[in-house]
């Protein structure tokens, strides 16, 4: 009996000593996260996704962003490192392999694409599809995760490094790097802007925790940033009196909020990736809890919910449309590309492109 309780006592000493100081990545900070209101005005739960059908992209997955091209067909990246092209019919081809993991895309004005890819950085896909590499480092250190951008008139490409601690290529994905960077809370996330003309690229907004979706304002005036881990969306001012200056135009999102696009009449569609979890909430203050977790095998860690949920705002941080779909038939949505007759739904994972006629809202 003395032989089978020393065993126990060792086997539990061991357990405790693993949790306690087992190596993790993530050197969690403590931060006051606001209470989470759930689904309340304007955020209410609604079906106005309901009737949106798929668009089937084959064996393709992780449709992130959406743009339309000159040629008036649609463009998507996709998670095996294509630019995927859609034409009105809903037939689906391979336009471009830019490797790695494409995720923000625009067009340019030239009619060439401009993608922020998480493993290589800021990249130019001509209408021919060849592919030429914009921007790999900033100021001497190589992006790690190179996630949203938008283009300015001016044509200054505004990026976001989600994280400059957990890189996409080092941590073997996106996916596993944003759980990495929202569960340490460490503010390595910035927005950069860059100028393909002269290559000039600097900082202009840091210390983001989880730097994610940009937009710039139909009159250039400011961009709009999600800071994902803290379920807000900041303005940032390009022009004007408060020229520079960084402030919060919404918080306390009811999930973490992904792509931010540019849609019709000045508006912003905001992807709600995923509900709040209650963990991350509960123990925000408690860095040590976060450490303890973080060595518990994958299946007992907090995890990304399901959800469908986009929402659209104007320069003030209204919210002007809420839209979910409750049975999640398109999970994970990271945004929405607006045009005249419909809306695109994005998303994280699966085959499919969500498209809601304008008809049907």
């Amino acid at each position: 009996m003395k032989k089978i309780l020393a065993t126990a006592a060792s086997i539990l000493i061991a357990v405790l000593a693993y949790l306690l100081f087992w190596p993790v990545p993530i050197n969690p900070v403590a931060w006051d996260a606001p209470r989470d209101l759930g689904l309340v005005d304007p955020f209410e739960s609604n079906d106005r996704l309901r009737p949106a059908r798929a668009i089937d992209l084959g064996t393709h997955e992780g449709p992130e962003d959406v743009t339309a091209g000159h040629d008036g067909r649609l463009y998507a990246t996709s998670s095996d490192g294509f630019l995927l092209q859609i034409d009105g019919y809903g037939n689906v081809a391979e336009f471009a392999q830019v490797g790695g993991r494409p995720l923000g895309l625009e067009t340019d004005s030239d009619g060439s694409f401009i993608t922020a890819n998480a493993y290589s950085g800021i990249q130019r896909v001509s209408p021919d599809g060849s592919v030429t590499t914009l921007l790999d480092e900033v100021d001497g250190q190589p992006l790690a995760y190179a996630d949203d951008l938008a283009i300015a008139s001016d044509g200054t490409v505004y990026f976001s490094e989600a994280s400059t601690r957990f890189g996409a290529r080092q941590y073997q994905g996106t996916f596993e790097g944003s759980l990495l960077d929202i569960m340490e809370h460490g503010a390595s996330g910035q927005v950069i802007a860059f100028s393909p003309d002269t290559g000039d690229a600097h900082v202009i907004i840091d210390d983001l925790n989880f730097a994610n979706g940009v937009a710039v304002s139909t009159d250039q005036a400011y961009l709009l940033v999600a800071e994902t881990g803290s379920y807000r969306i900041l303005r940032h001012w390009l022009k004007g009196p408060r020229s520079g200056k960084t402030e919060v135009l919404i918080d306390n999102l009811p999930g973490f909020p992904d792509n931010i696009n540019n849609g019709l009449h000045g508006r912003f569609w905001i992807g709600l990736v995923s509900p709040r979890n209650a963990f991350l909430d509960q123990f925000s203050g408690q860095p040590l809890i976060r450490k303890i977790v973080q060595r518990l095998p994958a299946f007992l860690r907090p995890k990304a919910k399901p959800s469908a949920h986009v929402i659209a705002i104007n320069g003030d941080g209204e919210v002007l449309m809420n839209l979910q779909d409750s049975a999640a038939r398109f999970p994970f949505l990271t945004g929405v590309y607006e045009t005249r007759d419909a809306l695109y739904l994005t998303s994280l994972f699966g085959n499919k492109l969500g498209k809601l006629n304008k008809n049907d809202l």
